[in-house]
């Protein structure tokens, strides 16, 4: 296999310490043809849909690209941002804006460190990112997807990509990578954080009448659970930590499951069917929250906020509240700080001495004119 060429070396140059942030992905737009584009390279990764190749290859391009790019569509304009300083989509641009903070939060703390996020489907992609760390001198890299709660079907597979980048280096940089933070103090304050300011501006359930949290996190085929993957009991995990941290009882807070895809069984109670059963019994309101997204998105704005309100009051719910995910918190942004820290301990985090970087730069000289 040929390996691809290194940046040109700069003697002198000092080497930098890197954090990429990595999220799921999104189409590059709101139409057809890019929601397509999207799908089939999401839905054709191995660790996503685990199916023989060659009859899933069948399904995806003649069933599934053809009907479900066009409805998919739909519902990513209906959540695409279009603000003056908030352009695309929801999941980019929160992502983006997190990797903005927390390079902020970095440097005010005086650490030299670049911040950069990339898509695993998508752009800005993973190759594209880290070649251009690479152009800036990047030499240590933490890699750190934005999934707390650890999966084969999404953490793995972030770190399959960025481990296919660097099979293809000459001169790999150093690399480490987080695999989850279900359970981070941190993490779990920015939580409990995020849906106390809510309940301060908009009230809280009356839990005494029958009123609940529902706790809303991504599913998963529940096959992956009896494989091993520890995504169930992570997320049961998180879903306890923060009903403790805000004083609730077990029964005053539900953890479901949302997003099933298929007809196999995947991880239960689903979202979709609680509501629809919270409504029925007449509960009185029921505030929703997404734990394991980080940034808000297509799951969390349509399929919950609107899809989800819709279920819930058309089976005779009453009020429906949707909690925002943790975006660009501060509260969040201090955490992801934290977290990056713990990871970066024993990598240099700021410029060196004048008198070093003298010295360094004429080694590098001596090595040049030597060669």
């Amino acid at each position: 296999m040929p390996f691809l060429p290194e940046p040109p070396f700069q003697h002198g140059q000092v080497s930098k310490t890197a954090v990429l942030l990595i999220n799921l992905g999104t189409p590059d737009a709101p139409t057809p043809q890019a929601v397509r584009r999207y799908l089939k390279q999401f839905l054709s990764d191995p660790r996503v849909v685990e199916i023989p190749r060659a009859l899933w290859s069948v399904i995806l391009n003649v069933i599934i690209l053809p009907f479900r790019s066009r409805a998919s569509a739909e519902k990513y304009e209906s959540v695409w941002l279009r603000e003056a300083n908030m352009t695309g989509s929801p999941l980019l641009v929160h992502t983006e804006r997190q990797a903005h903070a927390l390079q902020q939060h970095l440097t005010a703390a005086g650490h030299e460190v670049t911040v950069a996020c990339a898509m695993r489907y998508g752009n800005p992609s993973i190759p594209s990112v880290i070649h251009a760390l690479r152009r800036q001198g990047a030499e240590r890299i933490l890699v750190l997807p934005l999934y707390p709660q650890y999966s084969g079907t999404t953490t793995a597979t972030a770190f399959d990509a960025v481990t296919e980048v660097f099979s293809a280096m000459r001169n790999q940089p150093e690399l480490r990578a987080v695999k989850h933070f279900h359970d981070h103090p941190g993490y779990i304050e920015a939580l409990r954080d995020r849906v106390l300011e809510y309940w301060k501006r908009h009230g809280r359930p009356d839990f005494g009448a029958g009123g609940k949290l529902l706790l809303s996190f991504h599913g998963v085929p529940r096959r992956t659970l009896e494989l091993g993957d520890p995504y169930h009991c992570e997320c049961l995990k998180t879903g306890r930590l923060l009903g403790e941290a805000l004083g609730l009882e077990p029964g005053q807070y539900l953890i479901t499951f949302q997003s099933r895809f298929g007809k196999a069984e995947w991880l239960q109670p689903y979202t979709a069917p609680t509501l629809v059963e919270l409504g029925r019994v007449g509960t009185g309101r029921v505030d929703v929250f997404c734990p394991g997204f980080v940034a808000d998105c297509l799951e969390t704005l349509e399929e919950i906020a609107m899809e989800g309100r819709e279920e819930f009051r058309h089976a005779g719910g009453g009020d429906f509240h949707f909690i925002p995910c943790l975006n660009d918190a501060p509260s969040w942004i201090a955490a992801l700080a934290d977290l990056t820290l713990t990871h970066l301990q024993g990598w240099p985090l700021s410029e060196p001495h004048p008198h070093a970087l003298e010295a360094q730069r004429s080694r590098a000289q001596a090595r040049g004119a030597a060669a």
